[in-house]
Formats: C-alpha cells, structure tokens, sequence
C-alpha cells in the first residue's frame, strides 16, 4: 500500500510582478523566493494575466494562476516598464484599467478562498495585494495569517490622507510586515505602528551560482554599466549629465544601459542634447541569466539613485547586490536604502544624490584607481554572500510562515 505523500502547508502568494514564462526580463524576485520556499511549503501564486502568459501552469514547482482583468490584449497595467504606478504616469488612460484590475484580483481570492483552503496568504505589495488579500479576508470571513512585504514604492508613494490610513490599516489587519529595507522600518515607524509588528527583510539575490566572479572574463578599462528600470527614482537623468561632463577627460569611455521603461525615449533624447548618443548604448530589458555577463565585464556599474520632488526613493537596490556578488565595482546615490548595502570607501562609493559633478568626479577618481577598486569589490562581494543570498532570505521567510503556521 503507497504511503501518502507530505501534505505541506498551503501558501497563497499575491504579486502584480511576476515573470510571464521561464527567464523573462520581468523582475523575478516573487517568483525566486517562492520557488526557494517550495520544499517546506505548498505554494500557489495568484498574479495579473498579460499578453502571452498563460492563465493557469506549474513554474519550476510553483501553481501559477493569472487572473483576467480585462481584454487580454489590453491587460498590460503590470507589465514591464516600471510597474503600475510609472504605467499610471506614462499614459493616464491605464487609470481606466485600475477598478478592472482590483476588480480582477478580488474576484479571484474571494473564489479561490472559498474553493480551496490555505494555511497562509502573502501579499507583496502593501497597495494593491495587501489590502486586497485583507478584503478578501474579510468577505470570506477566514481566520487565515496575512504577511505583507512592502518593496519601497507603495510604502514612499501614495501619499495622501486616505492612503496613509489605508496602509496603516493593512498594517494592522497583517499578523506581519516585512521591509526590505532599515529606512522603510523608520517610515513605518513613524506611520504609528509597533515596531514589533515588522521585520527588515530584504529580496534576495543568487550569490552562490548566478551572480558570481568569473577570474576568465577580463574586465574593460573604460566600460560604465547601469542596470534597472527607466525611471525618475533611478537616476539615470544624472549618470547621462555626468557622462557629457567626463567625455572631456575620458574620451573612450562608453556606457551600457540595460533596462527598459517609461522614460526611454526621453532618456535617448537627452543624449542627442548633450551629444554623447555614440557613448551609451540602451540595451532595452535584458535577461536575468544574462546580467552577470554584463556585470563581469563592465568597469563599473552606477546606480544614482535620486529621492524624487513627490518622496519617491528606492526601497533597496537589489541590482547593487548583483553587481557586488559579480565583483563589480559600485557607485550609488547617496539615499538612506543604499546604507544597508554600502559603506563609502570600504565596498563601494557614494555621491551626493542628483549632482552630475560629484557622480563624475567618483567616476573619474574610480578610473584614476583600479588597485582600489579591485580591492573594494572583493570586500563587497564578500559581505554580501552571507547577508543576501536567497537561501539566507528564504531561510528567514520560512521561520516566519512556520511561527505563525504553527509548525
């Protein structure tokens, strides 16, 4: 007679980001973690349907279900290009896309919640996924522990009084709150609530067989890289000021730009302004198993993170991690998330947020020094194997599952 097999406990897993197929250019941090958790844990992902995806599969273990919001051929509030709220700001008429979109994902835990039982929902994103997940909750009449993980965005946007009372209502309805970052502990903390309500958690990055040294790629002399999405919080307006600034100087240097979104056409206008169009190269989205090659090669890679006039900043910068684990050198913004990861003249450098001369002044002191930068990228990448590697990361989530799973 077969021994039935271990029944895991049931995790229902809510995102509005999420890969539509193996190695997408999508940002794949949901899916990473949940496929780590997935020997300890039973997990089913409720994402947006987009153009292509498939509504239902199984992903690298993972039930993958897409919710329908609209005509398909329509249903791109999620996609890629800097997720819903640069959507929003790209083309107001994505607006006439929201209720439908909220509308969708309600419908779809409310069935699934009544269909199926589940041990524990987490929802990444405090707005939309947690306070759907909380109404869901609610309308089922389910005593079933909400986690809720805020990535930076919906915490620092969203800054009115109805949303201010949303989220610290979310908040408080969750059993727990991650962040990913210790300046996101301070705003929730100041929002009001215990600090014993949250813990700082970051994403995780693969140190260990993706993003990792490779002593047989030489690295260039003059080659900058920026990776991440094109948008204001990003930067990128500065790093193109810096490059017209160190052109003078540092005539070979070229910069790669890999990413895709909002800002794009704008961003490739501003190089004609400032005429350096033949010195950067806009690579659009690249995918994630193709980063590390980038990274290996590049002579630095430039993160200027910028704090925007509306209070938008970054919530971590987990491409800083990636380059780090790559032994690239790093430069970043000076905002309080990228703390958690650099210490000036020790890992990495920093410079003073939005200023042009100051990134290009790091920039031409870090050519100037290879020794040194040599020497700061192999102690970066040696913190960051212990503190951000995914199974680090997946090993914290899943003593927070367990504890309020009760197992």
């Amino acid at each position: 007679m077969k021994k039935n097999p271990i029944q895991h406990p049931r995790v229902l897993v809510l995102t509005s980001t999420f890969p539509r197929w193996e190695n997408d250019s999508e940002p794949a941090f949901v899916f990473e973690l949940s496929r780590r958790l997935c020997p300890f844990f039973d997990i089913t992902v409720l994402s947006p349907r987009t153009p292509g995806s498939k509504k239902l599969e199984n992903l690298a273990g993972l039930r993958v279900i897409r919710f329908p919001y609209f005509f398909q051929s329509w249903e791109k509030l999620a996609m890629h290009g800097g997720g819903i709220m640069n959507r929003l700001k790209s083309n107001p008429f994505n607006y006439l896309l929201v209720p439908f979109f909220l509308l969708g994902q309600l419908w779809a835990i409310v069935r699934l919640l009544r269909r199926e039982r589940f041990d524990l929902i987490h929802a990444h994103w405090l707005i939309p996924q947690g306070l759907i997940a909380a109404i869901g909750l609610i309308l089922t009449r389910q005593q079933i522990p909400l986690v809720c993980t805020s990535h930076g965005g919906d915490l620092f946007a969203l800054r009115g009084a109805i949303f201010q009372f949303l989220k610290r209502w979310i908040i408080n309805y969750s059993r727990t709150l991650t962040v990913v970052s210790h300046i996101m502990q301070k705003a929730v903390s100041d929002m009001g609530i215990a600090p014993n309500k949250m813990q700082v958690i970051p994403m995780g990055v693969d140190l260990k067989y993706l993003f990792t040294p490779d002593p047989t790629v030489k690295r260039s002399v003059s080659e900058l890289l920026f990776v991440g999405r094109l948008i204001d919080v990003k930067g990128i307006q500065v790093l193109l000021e810096a490059i017209s600034l160190l052109i003078v100087e540092k005539t070979d240097i070229r910069l790669s730009v890999a990413g895709a979104g909002p800002l794009e056409n704008e961003l490739q206008e501003l190089t004609r302004k400032l005429n350096i169009s033949d010195k950067v190269d806009f690579l659009g989205m690249i995918t994630h198993s193709q980063l590390p090659e980038l990274y290996r090669r590049a002579t630095i890679a430039i993160f200027p993170f910028v704090i925007t006039k509306s209070g938008v900043q970054e919530g971590f910068g987990l491409v800083v991690i990636e380059a780090m684990g790559c032994e690239c050198p790093v430069i970043a913004g000076d905002v309080p998330a990228i703390h958690d990861s650099i210490t000036h003249g020790e890992n990495g450098f920093i410079f003073s947020s939005g200023n042009s001369q100051a990134l290009a002044d790091t920039i031409s002191q870090t050519l100037n020094d290879p020794d040194l930068c040599h020497r700061l990228a192999k102690e970066a990448r040696k913190r960051v194997v212990g503190k951000f590697d995914w199974e680090v990361i997946a090993e914290k989530y899943a003593g927070i599952y367990k504890k309020l799973i009760k197992i």
